[in-house]
C-alpha cells in the first residue's frame, strides 16, 4: 500500500489524441473528396494547375504527418518521434510556402473566391491561417520539451486548418458557410479545452491563450475581408 501510495499518476491525453488523430484525417478526405481525392468518382472539375496539385500532396503529407506523431507517442517511440519532428519542422516550412504560393495563384493570379467575396478580401483568410499555424507549430516547437503544452499547440495546428474542410462538407449551406467554417472548429477547441483542464484539474494557460487566439482572430478576419482599405492595399501591393 506505501508503494502505491507514492505512485503519480499523470493525466492521460490518450484518448483526445486518438480522436484528433483519426477525425482530421477523415475529416480531410471526406471535405476533400469530391473536389480533390475522389473528384473524377463525382464528375468535379479537374485541377486547374500543378500548384494547386503540389498543394494538395503537401497539405496530405502534413495531416499524415500529425497522425504519424500521435501513433508513434501511443507506441512509445519517442526517439522516432522526436526524429520525424526535426523533418516535420521542413515538411511544416513548405506548407507554409507552397499554400501561400497557392494562394496568392489562387486569389491575386486567377481571381477566385467564394460567391459574394472580393479575392483580395479572401486572400486575407489564406493568410491569416497560415500566419495562426506558424504561430501554433512554431509555439509547439518552442515547448517541445513540456509536453503538455506541446501535444496542445500540435493540436491547434490541426484545428486551425479545419475551416477548409468544412466548407466542403456536403450538408454545409452556403448561405452560412462561414458561420459553419469557424463554429465547428471553435466548438472542438473549446471542447478540447474544458477535457484538458477536467483532466489536469487545471486551465492550461498556454492552451487557453492559443484557443483564444484562434477565436478573437475570426471576427477581425471577417472584418478586414469586407474592407476596401484592405482591398485597395493588396491592389497596389500587385500592382
Amino acid at each position: 500500500m506505501a508503494n502505491n501510495a507514492g505512485i503519480i499518476r499523470r493525466p492521460s491525453d490518450r484518448g483526445l489524441f486518438l480522436a484528433a488523430a483519426i477525425g482530421f484525417p477523415l475529416l480531410v478526405l471526406i471535405g476533400f473528396s469530391r473536389s480533390y481525392y475522389f473528384s473524377s468518382f463525382f464528375g468535379g472539375s479537374a485541377v486547374p494547375n500543378g500548384l494547386v496539385h503540389f498543394h494538395g500532396v503537401v497539405m496530405s503529407l502534413w495531416v499524415a504527418f500529425f497522425a504519424t506523431q500521435i501513433a508513434l507517442v501511443r507506441t512509445k517511440n519517442t526517439k522516432l518521434h522526436m526524429t520525424l519532428g526535426m523533418v516535420g519542422i521542413g515538411l511544416a516550412a513548405l506548407v507554409v510556402a507552397v499554400a501561400f504560393a497557392t494562394a496568392y495563384d489562387s486569389h491575386i493570379v486567377r481571381q477566385t473566391a467564394p460567391p459574394g467575396m472580393h479575392p483580395y478580401g479572401f486572400m486575407l483568410i489564406a493568410l491569416s491561417d497560415l500566419l495562426l499555424f506558424i504561430v501554433f507549430f512554431g509555439s509547439a516547437i518552442l515547448f517541445r520539451k513540456r509536453p503538455t503544452e506541446h501535444k496542445a499547440l500540435m493540436l491547434m495546428t490541426a484545428i486551425n486548418f479545419m475551416p477548409a474542410s468544412v466548407v466542403r462538407l456536403p450538408f454545409i449551406p452556403e448561405q452560412t458557410m462561414i458561420l459553419w467554417a469557424y463554429g465547428i472548429p471553435d466548438l472542438v477547441a473549446l471542447s478540447c479545452l474544458v477535457w484538458f483542464s477536467i483532466k489536469h484539474r487545471k486551465i492550461n494557460k498556454v492552451f487557453a491563450a492559443a484557443v483564444l487566439l484562434l477565436i478573437v482572430s475570426q471576427p477581425v478576419r471577417i472584418i478586414l475581408t469586407g474592407s476596401q482599405t484592405w482591398i485597395d492595399f493588396v491592389s497596389w501591393v500587385v500592382q
